[in-house]
């Protein structure tokens, strides 16, 4: 369910970063963001494959 979210914010960021390239938006609001929701989206996925111990 959390990995759907955050797929679904990885996307809005992108489409953000699209539209900071196209001068509608302030480029340097939307590569942070877009940077920060890739790290939060393979944080996510790499925690569920994780082996926790016995």
């Amino acid at each position: 369910m959390k990995t759907t979210i955050y797929t679904c914010l990885f996307l809005v960021a992108l489409f953000l970063q699209l539209l900071g390239f196209l001068n509608a938006f302030p480029l340097l609001i939307s590569s942070p963001i877009l940077f920060i929701t890739i790290f939060i989206l393979l944080t996510r996925i790499s925690q569920q494959k994780r082996f926790k111990g016995f």
